[in-house]
């Protein structure tokens, strides 16, 4: 009993990092995931470095947008969740 009552705060702290701070950022990652798994020609995005395009083509890794510039080949990765989400409300 002694030696669980000397551990329990270290357990305490665990299971509060891990709801706190774990839990949402593998829910986010899923998230981008599944955003990214969804994309599809047509649909206007917004990169992480803000260029905002239209994608053209689709590949496993990469994507095709057409911006006002032309079209630049660029990872799925690179596609910001957020902003594209809202530009897609607009």
């Amino acid at each position: 009993m002694q030696q669980v009552q000397q551990f329990l705060p270290f357990i305490l702290m665990f299971v509060v990092i891990y709801f706190f701070m774990i839990r949402p950022q593998q829910k986010r990652a899923k998230q981008e995931k599944q955003f990214e798994a969804d994309l599809k020609v047509g649909d206007k995005i917004v990169t992480k470095s803000g260029i905002h395009g239209k994608i053209a083509e689709l590949a496993d890794t990469t994507i095709v947008i057409e911006t006002m510039a032309g079209k630049l080949k660029m990872e799925r990765s690179a596609i910001s969740m957020e902003m594209s989400a809202t530009l897609a409300s607009k």
